[in-house]
Parts: C-alpha cells; sequence; structure tokens
C-alpha cells in the first residue's frame, strides 16, 4: 500500500447545501477516506479534488472558519460522512469531527451521521445532546475476511459493539446492510444479529459503476469464480431477477421474524421503543426519481 499523504486545507465553510432526500446539508470534515473501501461511490470525489492518488491514499483535513451563528442550523438535517468517513482513524489525531460537533453544540440543528468506526463511541455525550441524533454503521457481511478484502475500517464486531452501545444510550441507530453483495452477504443473519440494537435497518445494493466496477468482477473471478455468471447477468446485462427475488425473500423472513418491510421509505420517526424497521433502498434509479419529484413538489 502507497504511504499516506495527510495535508490541511482551509475551506470557506464546513457545511454545504445538499440536494440529497435525507438532509438539507452535508458536512465532511475530510475529503478522501482512508478506509479504501473496494467498491466506494465516493471515490468520484477524486476527480474534484486535484488528487492523482490511489483512492484510500490520501486524506485532506479540513480547516474552516469557526461557525459564527450555530443557531441558525436549529430544526435543520445535517448529514455528516456524505463521502468520507468522519471517524477515520485520523480523527484521533485531527479531531475536526469532535470540533465540528463541539461547534454546533446547543445549535438545535440534526444529526444524522454514517460511519464504520467505533471511535464514535468517544463522542456519544456530545452527540446524545442534539435532538433526535441518528447514527448509521455500515454492515455488509459477519465474516471478517471478506471484510478484509473489502475495507480497511474497524472489524464488524467492533462496529456492532458500537452500535448497541448508542442504542442503550438512547440514540437512534440504523445497521446500514450496504452493499449487498450478491451470494455473498447473508442479510438474513446480519438482520438477526443486529435488530435489537438498531431502530432502522436499510439495505442497499451493490451498485457497480466506474473504476471500481472491473475492480470486484476481478474479486469475484479470482475469489468466488462460482458466482461469475451471477455478477455478468447482474452488472453486464443489467438484469434485475436477482434483487427481486432477494426482495420477496427477505419480505417473507422479515415477516416472519415480526418486523415492517417497506421499499424507498423513510421510516425514521417511528417511536424508539418500537421494532426496527427493514427499508429497501434496492432500486436506485426509481429512489432518484422519486427524490426529484418530491423535491420539485415541495412549498
Amino acid at each position: 500500500m502507497p504511504e499516506l499523504i495527510v495535508k490541511p486545507v482551509e475551506v470557506r465553510s464546513i457545511l454545504s447545501k445538499s440536494n440529497l432526500p435525507v438532509c438539507e446539508y452535508s458536512v465532511n470534515p475530510y475529503v478522501g477516506c482512508t478506509h479504501g473501501c473496494k467498491y466506494c461511490y465516493a471515490s468520484f470525489m477524486k476527480r474534484f479534488t486535484g488528487h492523482t492518488e490511489e483512492w484510500g491514499t490520501f486524506l485532506d483535513v479540513k480547516i474552516w472558519p469557526e461557525i459564527k451563528n450555530p443557531s441558525k442550523y436549529a430544526g435543520k438535517e445535517l448529514f455528516i460522512g456524505s463521502v468520507t468517513d468522519p471517524y477515520l482513524p485520523q480523527e484521533e489525531t485531527y479531531g475536526r469531527t469532535r470540533e465540528l460537533l463541539m461547534q454546533l453544540k446547543g445549535s438545535g440543528a440534526k444529526l444524522s451521521i454514517a460511519t464504520k468506526s467505533d471511535l464514535i463511541l468517544r463522542d456519544l455525550d456530545i452527540i446524545k445532546t442534539f435532538p433526535d441524533a441518528r447514527v448509521s454503521w455500515s454492515v455488509n457481511t459477519l465474516d471478517e475476511a471478506f471484510k478484509k478484502d473489502m475495507d480497511g475500517a474497524v472489524s464488524i464486531e467492533r462496529r456492532l459493539a458500537a452500535m448497541e452501545v448508542f442504542h442503550k444510550a438512547g440514540v437512534r441507530t440504523t445497521c446500514f446492510i450496504s452493499p449487498i453483495f450478491p451470494g455473498i452477504t447473508d442479510v438474513e443473519a446480519i438482520i438477526r444479529r443486529a435488530k435489537d440494537h438498531c431502530n432502522l435497518i436499510w439495505l442497499e445494493n451493490l451498485n457497480l459503476r466506474g473504476n471500481y466496477k472491473a475492480v470486484i468482477l476481478a474479486y469475484i473471478k479470482e475469489k468466488h469464480p462460482q458466482l461469475l455468471p451471477l455478477y455478468q447477468e447482474i452488472y453486464n446485462k443489467g438484469k434485475r431477477g436477482y434483487w427481486e427475488m432477494l426482495d420477496a425473500r427477505l419480505k417473507a423472513f422479515t415477516e416472519e421474524i415480526g418486523l415492517d418491510y417497506v421499499t424507498n421509505d423513510d421510516s425514521m420517526r417511528r417511536p424508539f421503543e418500537a421494532p426496527p424497521v427493514v427499508v429497501n433502498y434496492f432500486y436506485h434509479e426509481e429512489i432518484k426519481k422519486s427524490a426529484r419529484k418530491g423535491a420539485k413538489s415541495r412549498p
């Protein structure tokens, strides 16, 4: 692995207006992501940064002016970690995410944080002060060997343990089963493992595009050659049969274990004590069309 290049960069603001349907502002305290996930959709960001290094080998540490009027974000949805993990190992040294939380503390902003880390436990007491805060952990396998093949983040066990601590502390938690690798990700096993420690379970299929499509297909050919015809059918021929089959199977499974199963639905406001809802986000194009339609219809 090439040596990691870390440098500070000054930015005018840490909060960016977002067109994502889940938030009004996206917040990324770093540029780049040192987890180096082989399937990372955010790697497209590299072309906007001037970096020529391989994705996962550089990290820009954002330095921004202090947020002068944090109360202007009261009631606003802020999504921390849309194209980086705000709790990368380097956060332990640079503390930019913690600095952001301290500047926003008491503002009334609504936070959603996405991570693959348990370093977030350090900031539990701060996060608890935000109204209706939500934290999600990405978990797409219980097989630590496969995890190591795919990303450099902390173990699945550490992620699930952090989720349990936050849930017990009264913070809304999400188990984000993403990306689901056909024939590899045991979705039912992950749901059984996580369901008592989260409020939502989101499902997202592996959506291959860009440079990493070839990387993943080469990995499948080498490590899981029996699955290569399935992957070619899905990712070269555009067939949706596997996802339709999995959708039906999971609907029956969740009904069997007493969980609600919905498609492309925002169920984040359910009572904390209610059983988790399983939300299917398999069909990306349909979600995008729905989001655009919803944006146009908003007053």
